[in-house]
């Protein structure tokens, strides 16, 4: 969907880590079973060939993340996507609505899929997403198979939106990176189960309202949360504590504000919450540099993008199952 497509900084230097030359190097990489920087709309991924287990096995120590969470396979489009799992008219329906962009959806296996067991936890089924940023599906094409990319931090930590950020947590991991500058989204993508009755995983860009004006109401996760990445209770995570609904700092504190106001940290002065969800992690990141002793954050409405936005700040305070 058009409003979902990031700025992809065309026109750079064809030669810097944007350019066919870098995009060529990452494409023979994963190849290899090497691991690349990858930008898409959402965060910045540590991407892997899906059908590789020691590829798969690579991100996992790289990011010190638990092996019991299954990893988000993106492929170039949809016709790919359904050699991997079975579609219904349901899933075909959102697919066809939402990508490419910020949706992933988690469908039974198909019978002679390709992503490796370790990519899905184990589990009978498999996460897929169609990734809307031009470099993330010109890498995908040129590869010509699944790639998991979970966000490039290191596990639990706040995801990456910015190359820079990207490569200071798991660059040195990485045997080739893409630059496609800031990420326009910022927060993960949703995530739906469409296995009985449809489920809401994760909320993200792609809003429970519209995606229930297509396949109708969304059941809560319940024990299909295992099937989805960012569930764990402390996730998204600065090393200060975070202090959520907070109307103002306490002496210590760095403040995230939400709204007018002058703030070194304001998520949006004008309350666009798309405009909070891009900053939220960068924001999150730089007060966390500064070491204070807490970083609180305004309260942010719940509707639309604001039930993603916090979800991910309480999963950063550890406040969610």
């Amino acid at each position: 969907m058009d409003e979902h497509r990031p700025d992809t900084g065309q026109g750079r230097d064809p030669g810097g880590p944007h350019g066919e030359a870098a995009l060529a190097a990452a494409a023979q990489a994963l190849r290899d079973g090497g691991l690349v920087i990858l930008p898409t709309e959402t965060v910045y991924g540590l991407a892997g060939n899906a059908a590789d287990p020691a590829a798969v096995a690579a991100i996992f120590e790289a990011k010190g993340r638990p092996r019991f969470n299954p990893l988000i396979s993106h492929v170039a489009d949809l016709a790919t996507a359904e050699t991997l799992a079975v579609f219904d008219d349901r899933a075909r329906s959102l697919a066809e609505a939402f990508w490419p962009g910020p949706l992933t959806l988690v469908l039974p296996i198909a019978k002679d899929t390709v992503v490796c067991d370790l990519a899905r936890a184990g589990l009978d089924t498999v996460a897929l997403r169609v990734p809307a940023h031009p470099l993330a599906r010109a890498l995908l094409t040129a590869f010509g198979g699944p790639v998991v990319a979970p966000s490039a931090n290191r596990s639990g930590r706040p995801s990456p939106t910015t190359y820079a950020d990207a490569m200071e947590e798991t660059g040195d991991k990485a045997a080739a990176s893409l630059d496609g500058g800031a990420c326009e989204i910022g927060l993960e993508s949703t995530v739906v189960a469409l296995l009985d009755e449809p489920r809401l995983l994760r909320p993200g860009a792609v809003t429970r309202a519209q995606i229930e004006a297509l396949i109708g109401s969304l059941a809560e996760a319940q024990a299909d949360a295992k099937r989805s990445p960012g569930r764990l209770a402390r996730h998204y995570s600065p090393k200060a504590p975070v202090r959520l609904e907070a109307l103002g700092p306490e002496p210590g504190e760095a403040y995230l504000a939400f709204g007018p106001g002058v703030h070194r940290w304001n998520l949006s002065p004008s309350g666009d919450l798309r405009e909070a969800a891009a900053n939220l992690f960068s924001y999150l990141r730089e007060a966390d540099r500064t070491d204070p002793r807490a970083i609180a954050v305004a309260p942010i409405p719940h509707e639309g993008l604001g039930e993603a936005i916090n979800d991910r700040l309480k999963r950063a305070a550890g406040f969610v199952g």
